[in-house]
C-alpha cells in the first residue's frame, strides 16, 4: 500500500448512494477502522445536500466500524457552515476525527470557530 491516499482509485465498496446533489462530490479512499473520504480536490459545493451526506458517512462509519474519520481537504479552500456542523455531529460518532491538509483559509475558520480543538489536523503528503 502506498503512502499516498491519492495514488489508488477510490474505493468502490461503499456506494454513497443516490443522493439529490452530485454524488462524486464525496470520495472515499480507504475504509475500515481508519476511513479517509475527501472531495477529490474541489471545493464543497454550497447546494451539497447536508442532511444526505450526514446520513451516508453514519453509514459508512457504521458498516466499517470506523475509529477514526479523516476528511482529505486537499486542494479545498472553502468549506461550508453546513459541513463543518456535519464534521462536528460526526466528531461524536468516532474516537478521532483527522482533518488532512486544510488550505490556510480554513485553518483560520477552524481556530476562529474553536474546532481546531476538536480535530486532529495533520499535514499529510498526498
Amino acid at each position: 500500500m502506498s503512502d499516498s491516499i491519492h495514488d489508488d482509485p477510490p474505493v468502490s465498496d461503499f456506494r454513497l448512494g443516490d443522493l439529490p446533489e452530485d454524488p462524486a462530490v464525496l470520495k472515499i479512499y480507504q475504509t475500515g477502522e481508519l476511513t479517509v473520504v475527501g472531495f477529490g480536490g474541489r471545493d464543497v459545493p454550497d447546494e451539497v445536500c447536508i442532511a444526505a451526506y450526514r446520513a451516508q458517512l453514519l453509514d459508512l462509519i457504521a458498516e466499517h466500524h470506523c475509529k477514526v474519520l479523516a476528511f482529505d481537504l486537499t486542494g479545498v479552500q472553502l468549506v461550508p457552515s453546513g459541513m463543518l456542523g456535519v464534521l462536528t455531529s460526526i466528531r461524536q460518532r468516532v474516537d478521532r476525527l483527522e482533518i488532512y491538509n486544510p488550505s490556510p483559509d480554513v485553518k483560520d475558520v477552524l481556530a476562529l470557530t474553536k474546532l481546531d480543538r476538536l480535530f486532529d489536523i495533520k499535514e499529510v503528503t498526498v
